[in-house]
């Protein structure tokens, strides 16, 4: 897909908010901030991907959807209204999505990884979440979890019941094991680095994007042709990514309540 940027026009990306987590209150507090962002940017903004993940459980039954995020939706629904466009990358925490976002927000929902072109830019977009070596743990999950058997399930299952028992599982997963993603493994250990490196030997990509991971982080790649960026998360970083002729990383930071200050203070390689 091919997108030319107008005059003075960005795109901005963000991954990993695990709305829900670990309870409605606190989560509260992160969606406030988050929407305070997508605020400040709507001015400049062309285009938002959403990396992953934006939920830390979410499940469409036929007439219901998880309760919450009212505000959260509403803003992006603002956003796409507005003219922005918006896409949405399924993560391993809302991987049960269906036609929700796209029937009621028009956002494009892709549940693989995609290929784009940015200003003559080549972009490879993904969650990140079972590409490369590893990740065996999670791929064993996503075979279990995306069976149209357990799906049908799952469906089933009365959502005041199927919603204590998911959150709670879900949160037990991230929010605990999010805590080993703050470590850098190393360029010949971290999967999603050693994807692209495979990547960059049959394919001209200049940027990799990827959720997931929760380390932000940009690196380059093939001698400065090409770089690797984790967009870092919503939990303790507070990052998204900004192009407009180069990416760069940024954090958007709270200083005091109902005080915000984008701090455009770029994370480097």
């Amino acid at each position: 897909m091919k997108i030319n940027l107008e005059p003075n026009k960005k795109v901005y990306f963000a991954s990993d908010q695990h709305f829900g987590a670990p309870n409605p209150k606190e989560s509260k507090v992160r969606e406030e901030k988050f929407i305070r962002w997508l605020d400040e940017i709507k001015a400049d903004a062309q285009v938002l991907f959403l990396m992953g993940d934006l939920f830390d459980f979410w499940h469409e039954w036929h007439h219901v959807i998880p309760k919450g995020y009212v505000r959260v939706l509403g803003k992006l629904a603002e956003l796409k209204d507005s003219g922005i466009e918006l896409f949405m990358f399924v993560g391993n925490h809302d991987l049960w999505m269906k036609n929700y976002f796209e029937d009621e927000i028009g956002c494009k929902v892709f549940f693989d990884k995609q290929y784009f072109e940015i200003n003559g830019k080549n972009f490879l977009l993904a969650h990140g979440d079972g590409l490369g070596p590893g990740d065996k743990g999670y791929k064993r999950m996503k075979k279990l979890f995306t069976n149209p058997l357990a799906q049908w399930a799952f469906r089933w299952l009365h959502p005041d019941i199927a919603m204590k028992v998911a959150i709670y599982f879900s949160t037990q997963n991230k929010m605990i094991s999010g805590e080993e993603d703050k470590a850098f493994l190393g360029e010949d250990k971290e999967f999603l680095i050693i994807y692209s490196k495979e990547k960059l030997k049959t394919e001209p990509i200049d940027y990799f994007i990827y959720g997931h991971r929760h380390l932000p982080m940009v690196l380059d790649l093939d001698n400065g042709k090409a770089k690797y960026i984790n967009l870092g998360d919503w939990i303790s970083y507070f990052t998204y990514g900004e192009f407009q002729k180069d990416f760069e990383l940024k954090s958007f930071e709270l200083l005091n309540h109902g005080e915000t200050e984008d701090s455009r203070s770029t994370l480097r390689s």
